[in-house]
């Protein structure tokens, strides 16, 4: 609907929806607060912390591609919104698309030069950018046999803290720890016999683990 043509009583129904969508989120409701910013985008679609919200939702949900379209569409309404460059930049990071990601950072930054969450995510993008190369689980699976005991260990400890949402691959981490339960024995005939194949699959796995992730920071919702 056209700004210029809401009434005060649709402006202030499309904000109680915004804040029930709002309440949804710190419940980590996340499908129900896309419902309501859905509704209050219905009423008022020209309010772009509407679409930024439910961007955040969206990814929340692993939806990343909806949420670089509601991105765009906030950043078009509100080309100044600080936020949108940024949830944008984390949906194309969650994308592997860290290149663009650096963009949106870049310009979330300008905007809002001392947003300490941006900065931490530009230079994770920015560090992703040139050596970022999806691993496939095929690719990666053997690694798990390449390490040795207490690599693996040290593998298991990590992949614990690990957000599965964050970590394409977490899949082959669960394979691993069954690996490692299996029992010390096997995963050290394992690694003596596999240690020596594929070294740079190693790095790969080994680079992927110390690698950080970037962060939502803040998720109160305006």
């Amino acid at each position: 609907s056209s700004p210029n043509c809401l009434s005060d009583e649709q402006r202030a129904e499309a904000e109680q929806l915004k804040t029930e969508g709002n309440e949804q989120m710190k419940v980590e409701n996340y499908s129900a607060a896309v419902e309501f910013y859905s509704q209050a985008i219905a009423l008022n679609s020209q309010n772009a912390v509407y679409y930024c919200n439910r961007a955040a939702a969206l990814s929340k949900l692993g939806n990343y591609a909806g949420a670089v379209q509601d991105c765009e569409q906030a950043i078009n309404i509100d080309p100044k919104y600080s936020k949108a460059y940024g949830r944008m930049g984390l949906a194309l990071a969650s994308l592997n698309k860290h290149t663009e990601a650096v963009g949106y950072y870049k310009k979330a930054l300008e905007l809002d030069p001392d947003n300490d969450t941006y900065k931490s995510n530009l230079k994770i993008a920015e560090d992703k950018m040139d050596t970022s190369s999806p691993v496939s689980d095929a690719a990666v699976s053997p690694l798990i046999l390449n390490l040795s005991w207490g690599q693996l260990l040290d593998l298991y400890a990590v992949s614990e803290l690990l957000l599965p949402q964050h970590l394409p691959n977490s899949t082959v981490l669960t394979q691993g720890k069954g690996k490692i339960l299996a029992g010390k024995q096997k995963g050290q005939q394992f690694a003596q016999q596999m240690q020596q194949n594929n070294p740079e699959l190693i790095e790969q796995l080994r680079s992927q683990m110390r690698n950080r992730t970037p962060s939502a920071g803040n998720e109160d919702q305006p």
